[in-house]
């Protein structure tokens, strides 16, 4: 691609900037559409990052919005923008396959709840992203946008490659372990998830009730607080939805700290797995924010809850997907049988004692976040491993997403070899207003440092 300047080329724009430049009639939503239509087509044949696209829709859509905003009607917050979603989340008439043969021709007809809200801010369906095998092991054939040797990460393959590609400037992905905070780290886009339960999960693939939760990808900060504040809202059908108003992110994002944010960095007893250029990365990192930033001990406890989130994450989908998986056996990867094999073992009890741990771990981070403004930690162990059997580690948000707790993926460093590498702010329980401050104080902070 010839480098053309913002105002030639919408496809570098921020949804914040698209939605402006439409609200002011300097940018259609048609002409938009159109040019992510184009970077798809002449980029996507390498990347595979799309499942499903249907172009003559989404322009239908596009031209829809451009009528609204003519005639002068009411626009949305991100009206004629589009977005694309992870294949697990329905969308009305278009394939919801889930990257998985046994769900091949499956085709809603009804919107997700998050679809929804997207069509409710006057968003654009672009079309669906490639998933990992039903959001969890097996890899899809996506490849990273900065070396398609290597992986952009899972269960959110496609959304985050996609957002990072310039190929659509808003992509929703969910994360039951690692799928959002890590593929955006390998990509070098912004990820960010929300609290549990500030999104409703509602028309989205269950794969642990416990566990699952909705994240977005962007290219700046900014956009992951206009989409998240989008997406937001009490939904009764969802058992982690809770019934009280939700954080202010946008406003957050553009609130100015009342003090310099107190930062914690948590010695993990998992720190052994980051990368050398990783480890480096942190050193100058904390030592830039030295005077803000203070080294905490993690308790004993902590070894244990990786083991945790594994045991709810495998006995729920088993639980969830118990007649799928045992009617459609033979279309199951090698990969995935395994783990549900030895997720079928795990007792009852077990599983209780697992949703215990997860409660103490909860209640150990509302007590901690009474100290600090957010947790500084990596989101990958380093940069985007080879393509292989697996879409990398995802042990450094392990903990964050058991805990519920709002994590957003930053692209501020490079590993050695030019690759992109995350850098990760995690905050109390609906305290993602606050968390977001603390992201752009920390970004601007950074830039002024680099200056």
């Amino acid at each position: 691609m010839n480098h053309m300047t913002a105002q030639q080329d919408p496809v570098q724009l921020t949804a914040s900037e698209a939605a402006r430049k439409i609200r002011e009639g300097l940018l259609t939503s048609t002409d938009l559409v159109k040019a992510c239509l184009a970077r798809i087509e002449a980029t996507d044949g390498q990347l595979k990052a799309w499942a499903h696209l249907d172009p003559e829709q989404a322009l239908a859509q596009a031209s829809e919005m451009d009528g609204i905003r003519r005639a002068g009607r009411q626009l949305g917050s991100l009206h004629g923008v589009p977005v694309g979603l992870k294949d697990i989340i329905d969308s009305k008439g278009l394939p919801a396959e889930r990257g998985s043969p046994i769900f091949a021709g499956r085709v809603p007809n009804e919107d997700a709840a998050v679809t929804e809200r997207l069509r409710d801010a006057g968003a654009v369906i672009l079309g669906k992203t490639k998933t990992t095998e039903v959001a969890f092991v097996h890899p899809t054939d996506t490849v990273n946008p900065h070396n398609a040797n290597h992986t952009p990460g899972g269960s959110s393959s496609g959304s985050a490659a996609a957002v990072a590609a310039y190929q659509v400037p808003l992509a929703l992905g969910t994360q039951t372990n690692g799928s959002v905070i890590r593929p955006a780290s390998f990509c070098g886009a912004y990820g960010f998830k929300p609290t549990r339960g500030v999104i409703s999960r509602e028309g989205v693939l269950q794969t642990s009730i416990s566990l699952d939760q909705i994240g977005v990808f962007a290219r700046s900060a900014e956009d992951t607080a206009l989409i998240a504040d989008v997406l937001k809202g009490y939904d009764q059908r969802d058992a982690k939805s809770y019934p009280r108003p939700r954080p202010a992110m946008l406003e957050g994002y553009h609130a100015a700290p009342p003090a310099e944010p107190a930062l914690a960095w948590i010695v993990l007893p998992f720190a052994d797995r980051m990368s050398a250029d990783a480890i480096a990365g942190f050193k100058e990192l904390r030592s830039e924010l030295s005077a803000r930033i203070e080294m905490v001990p993690a308790p004993p406890a902590f070894a244990g809850l990786v083991e945790t989130q594994r045991i709810l994450h495998e006995y729920e989908i088993c639980q969830h997907l118990q007649e799928t998986f045992e009617a459609h056996w033979d279309q199951i990867s090698d990969t995935l049988k395994p783990v549900i094999e030895r997720g079928r073992k795990i007792t009852h009890t077990a599983y209780e004692d697992a949703l215990t741990q997860m409660q103490a771990s909860e209640d150990f981070f509302r007590a901690f976040f009474m100290d600090y403004d957010a947790i500084l930690t990596p989101a990958a162990s380093g940069e985007a491993p080879v393509l292989g059997p697996t879409t990398g580690d995802p042990i450094f948000c392990t903990l964050w997403t058991l805990a519920g707790l709002p994590s957003l993926s930053m692209p501020l460093m490079v590993g050695e070899t030019g690759l992109p590498i995350g850098v990760q702010i995690v905050g109390a329980q609906e305290e993602d207003g606050r968390l977001l401050r603390t992201a752009r104080w920390l970004i601007d902070r950074l830039q002024a440092n680099a200056a």
